[in-house]
């Protein structure tokens, strides 16, 4: 049985906590005990109906604020495909939580008040779904009986985030209307919407296409450590341990170790189960393994191993989409360290090239400084060369995060462009 990991998201008060608490509940995988404390603490409030949206808001300040202020993960199953679900802030001074679950995510769900239409964190989510290259959309228009189950309202609604999305490209778009409160067009059909006639949102989630093509990718192993166990058993034995980010590796393939490009060729790669040393006749992402090398060179952490005629850039200097999301200000010449996949290295902001506005989806230019939240291009140059991939080709190796040298908070996630035009 596959997996699909999804993210929900919208502004505050849309019902995205709702939402993921009657799909739990309403395919049964809410446990006895946990649903019994909810109906417990909403009649000490004096509510009648179980408040689902506790189902995720495990947060103590988000149970006494009623907003979701962090990515709360929840998992379930049907029959047909498991689910692995990021409950993403709605909040605007929460959207960069909202990159971390989106980053892994297939599918993106997107709410909004059937009162108010698509607004400008609709568009603000949407876009950063399209940056980080989620390939399907679910729009659940909620609240719908709030506006007497209008069709024309649905409608009018789903014409005009259509028409966003198409400036997006975005492949896979679907307009649900719901009622998450009650459960309405969820899990089971909504007898009170008659009109529309495509699938639930649980249909929809398991019926969606989420085979990927990670196998098809270019192989990629970024070294987390070397393994040298000085043993009875392995007296010799110098592997390199890591988690395969995309593609497949075989014994005799001829590889590559970046940056310093040393060149070799695999002779086993293993496995331990346990206590015992399996040898695997190949591996793909996102196994684990250790790789050993026909030839005894240096390579430590932070380095990848590659296949040697499908290497991916070794540079300086790059040009890169950033979501900063930290409360200080981005300027330039500003110095940071930059985290792309397990490598770290002194970086220096050296240009701002502009910035997206939202509404309009054009790019402002002339920037003097990134707030909280702006998504903007910008020029980057490393202390020391990094290899990366262009992020649209692969996910894994394209994006990296900023961090502050002086409080080491994460400040911004990025995503690598090396198409001609963004080429520095």
């Amino acid at each position: 049985m596959d997996y699909l990991r999804f993210i929900t998201a919208g502004s505050v008060d849309d019902g995205k906590s709702t939402l993921i608490g009657r799909l739990l509940y309403d395919s049964e995988a809410v446990q006895v005990d946990l649903l019994d404390a909810i109906r417990r603490a909403g009649q000490q409030k004096g509510d009648e109906r179980v408040n689902l949206a506790l189902l995720t808001d495990g947060l103590k300040a988000e149970r006494e604020q009623g907003i979701t202020i962090d990515v709360a993960y929840k998992y379930f199953s049907t029959d047909k495909r498991k689910f692995i679900i990021a409950d993403a802030p709605g909040h605007v001074q929460y959207t960069r939580n909202m990159i971390t679950g989106a980053s892994t995510a297939q599918l993106a769900i997107l709410l909004v008040d059937a009162r108010k239409g698509v607004i400008e964190q609709t568009r603000r989510h949407t876009y950063l779904a399209s940056l980080v290259g989620v390939p399907h959309i679910i729009l659940c228009i909620n609240k719908m009986d709030l506006v007497d189950f209008s069709a024309t309202v649905f409608e009018n609604i789903r014409a005009d985030y259509v028409d966003f999305t198409r400036q997006l490209g975005l492949p896979d778009v679907r307009c649900i209307p719901i009622v998450a409160l009650d459960g309405d067009n969820i899990v089971h059909r909504s007898e009170k919407m008659d009109w529309y006639d495509g699938p639930t949102v649980l249909e929809q989630l398991e019926q969606v296409d989420s085979a990927g093509d990670v196998d098809a990718e270019p192989p990629r192993l970024p070294v987390q450590y070397v393994i040298r166990p000085q043993s009875a058993g392995y007296p010799d034995y110098r592997g390199y341990a890591g988690q395969i980010v995309s593609g497949v590796f075989r014994p005799g393939d001829a590889v590559m170790a970046l940056p310093d490009g040393r060149e070799s060729v695999i002779t086993a790669i293993d496995r331990f189960n346990g206590t015992e040393l399996e040898q695997l006749d190949y591996a793909c992402a996102p196994m684990s393994v250790t790789v050993r090398l026909q030839d005894d060179i240096d390579i430590s952490r932070g380095d990848i191993i590659v296949q040697h005629d499908r290497k991916p850039f070794v540079e300086r200097q790059f040009a890169a989409t950033i979501c900063w999301m930290d409360e200080g200000t981005l300027h330039s010449r500003r110095r940071y360290i930059l985290q792309i996949n397990t490598r770290r290295v002194p970086c220096m902001i050296t240009g701002l090239r502009d910035r997206l506005n939202i509404h309009t989806l054009e790019r402002e230019t002339e920037i003097e400084r990134v707030e909280m939240n702006d998504i903007a291009r910008v020029e980057i140059k490393t202390a020391s060369p990094v290899y990366f991939d262009d992020y649209r080709t692969n996910h894994r190796t394209g994006s990296f995060i900023l961090i502050d040298e002086s409080s080491n908070n994460t400040v911004a996630a990025g995503m690598v462009e090396v198409e001609p035009a963004f080429q520095i």
